[in-house]
């Protein structure tokens, strides 16, 4: 009787186990189907105000083209024949009479980790862009935000993003016959700071210029600064799959301070001291090794400029005054 009864409580406290999981589970599935029909609302809704903030000088279109098949989960390659990731992107191209002469264009990858392109501080970096007659493509890469659970899980940090940023120069220029090709800039800022410089890194032949805003720029100096519970971004099933510490070359692979060698192309870096976002220690390892290396660069570092990380994405004179310098670090490439 004894047994019977032990077994009745074990079979008890299972079943309520199991129906405890059960419901944390669909808990943890509604808290996620809510938190991407949010990420969509606020996307369309900040997709709507960009347009009325940008159409007195600009044509502005969204468009839809493709990047590679997804790598798969843990890093596997999918099997032949997968299909390509459609990836969304904004265009912006100058209104007047540019039509008569070839315009440079801008790629400009946004910032945040599943973040996407119509965020607040992004649209005047874009409305100056185009006031200095430049093309503009921004596209919503693997991983962005507000298209849906699929997508947010395909992304690859530092892997196929910049495939899918590098894709869209090649839907511009296939597009609008009066873009030069020989006058691309690459631009972002944050976690687009990154892929801007993997970018570039790869397909240095495919551009002339390229701005690194507060880059994040080697990600075991990240984790080691933001602690074990950043690196779960990471090694989640769906993403890198594995900790800094089972694939530490995969990381490095991804980090541009441990790729300064391949820069072939003008590079502009801009950092603050007071950024809590990427560390200036951070950076420091990304001008370190591209010095190293005995590359031909440009950098500037702010001490304590107001913002932040946000620092010369503002409407301040000093957010002002630093993205002249960009703008003047780009003229000298692309001549707009």
């Amino acid at each position: 009787m004894r047994v019977l009864a032990i077994a009745s409580l074990l079979h008890c406290f299972t079943c309520h186990a199991a129906e405890t999981n059960e419901t944390a589970t669909r808990l943890h599935s509604l808290e996620e189907g809510f938190g991407q029909l949010d990420a969509k609302l606020s996307r369309q809704m900040n997709e709507l105000l960009w347009r009325q903030r940008l159409e007195d000088i600009a044509i502005v279109d969204k468009v839809n083209f493709t990047g590679p098949p997804p790598r798969g989960t843990n890093g596997i390659s999918p099997p032949a024949g997968s299909n390509e990731v459609v990836i969304s992107a904004f265009t912006f191209m100058p209104r007047g009479k540019w039509r008569t002469h070839q315009l440079p264009l801008i790629v400009l990858a946004h910032p945040e980790i599943h973040g996407n392109v119509a965020s607040d501080d992004f649209a005047i970096v874009v409305r100056e862009l185009v006031q200095h007659r430049y093309a503009v493509i921004a596209p919503d890469y693997r991983g962005s935000s507000g298209y849906g659970i699929d997508f947010w899980r395909t992304i690859d940090y530092g892997g196929l993003e910049i495939e899918d940023v590098h894709a869209a120069r090649k839907f511009m220029l296939d597009v609008h016959r009066e873009i030069d090709p020989k006058r691309v800039g690459m631009v972002g800022w944050s976690h687009g700071g990154l892929i801007a410089l993997l970018t570039v890194f790869a397909h240095p032949q495919d551009y002339q210029a390229c701005y690194a805003g507060v880059p994040v720029s080697d990600l075991e100096e990240r984790i080691k600064i933001k602690g074990k519970g950043y690196e779960e971004l990471f090694s989640a099933p769906y993403h890198i799959g594995k900790t800094l510490a089972q694939a530490p070359e995969e990381y490095r692979r991804r980090s541009p301070a441990r790729n300064a060698d391949k820069l072939r192309t003008p590079l502009l870096v801009h950092a603050n001291t007071n950024d809590e976002d990427v560390n200036i220690h951070e950076i420091q390892k990304l001008i370190e090794a591209l010095q190293a290396a005995g590359k031909d660069f440009q950098y500037h570092v702010y001490t304590n400029a107001p913002g932040g990380h946000l620092f010369n994405r503002l409407d301040t004179n000093l957010a002002r005054e630093s993205r002249q310098e960009i703008w003047k670090f780009l003229h000298v490439h692309l001549e707009p």
